[in-house]
């Protein structure tokens, strides 16, 4: 079994054909990125236009993807699909595509690449099949050069993926055959890249409505802290607020099957949706 780490080369693949037919749902920022990234290995790239935003149509036509008329044209057509949506739509869009494949003789891989639970991966598998879903977790920015951003995968046909990415911006490794591993490791890496941030946004929250803020950042820049760097960090994801609120969500989810508390990602999804709406002061 692959390891952690483990970069493959271009192989035949037991569950893919050479030059797979590749969809993805949906070309978000992400998603475009990603589906870019395989078209060197995919013989197309194929996403669903009905009711999508003149944004993701533009991101698409940019990426050079294919467009088809809906979820049940890519799942139809597709030897893999790849979903990048966020986090709370991760089911319903799983469900979309199973309902798509009712009484179909194929089954293509179906890669969750969403910033979810290990629990929400499973139930993924229990909709499309565990030997056919892969378990993705996308660890940087969407990848558009080498050397910033990592897609971690797990699952039966995880390898099988990732030659996919070989090659391209996206580095792929393959953390073994277990549904669910990389998903946890998403959940734990969210602790300090979104939980944290989140931290920051209460205390300056906080600070403001006891009418303490110029001496808590005075304290804090005398005991060493760069609040500046700090503030900017935790502001920097403003736009995503509503999105990162449901993967806070899927963390705290993961730490409680872990058995450990999970408060602080409750707090954090409750402070990005109350960021997202306008109620943070």
């Amino acid at each position: 079994m692959p390891g952690a780490g483990y970069r493959p080369g271009v192989t035949a693949s037991p569950h893919l054909p050479a030059r797979p037919v590749v969809g993805v749902l949906h070309p978000g920022a992400m998603g475009a990125a990603v589906g870019s990234a395989l078209r060197r290995r995919a013989g197309a790239v194929i996403w669903a236009a009905a009711g999508r935003s003149d944004a993701t149509s533009k991101r698409a036509e940019l990426a050079d993807l294919v467009g088809v008329p809906d979820t049940e044209a890519v799942a139809r057509r597709a030897d893999v699909i790849v979903s990048v949506c966020p986090p709370h739509a991760a089911l319903q869009v799983a469900d979309e595509v199973a309902a798509a494949l009712d009484g179909a003789d194929r089954r293509p891989v179906y890669v969750d690449a969403n910033a979810v639970s290990p629990a929400t991966v499973r139930a993924v598998a229990d909709r499309l099949g565990a030997d056919r879903v892969v378990d993705g977790a996308i660890i940087g920015p969407p990848a558009w050069e080498p050397g910033h951003t990592v897609l971690w995968l797990s699952g039966a046909a995880a390898a099988d993926v990732a030659a996919l990415f070989a090659g391209s911006p996206f580095d792929a490794r393959v953390l073994g055959t277990e549904l669910g591993t990389a998903s946890a490791l998403k959940a734990c890496f969210a602790l300090q890249s979104k939980a944290l941030p989140a931290i920051w946004l209460e205390m300056a929250a906080a600070a403001r409505g006891f009418g303490v803020e110029e001496q808590l950042r005075g304290e804090l820049e005398r005991t060493g802290v760069d609040v500046a760097a700090a503030l900017d960090r935790a502001t920097a994801g403003s736009a995503k607020a509503w999105r990162w609120a449901g993967e806070m969500d899927e963390a705290a989810d993961a730490l409680a099957a872990a058995g450990l508390p999970d408060g602080f990602s409750r707090a954090a999804a409750e402070i990005y949706r109350r960021m997202a709406d306008g109620r943070l002061p």
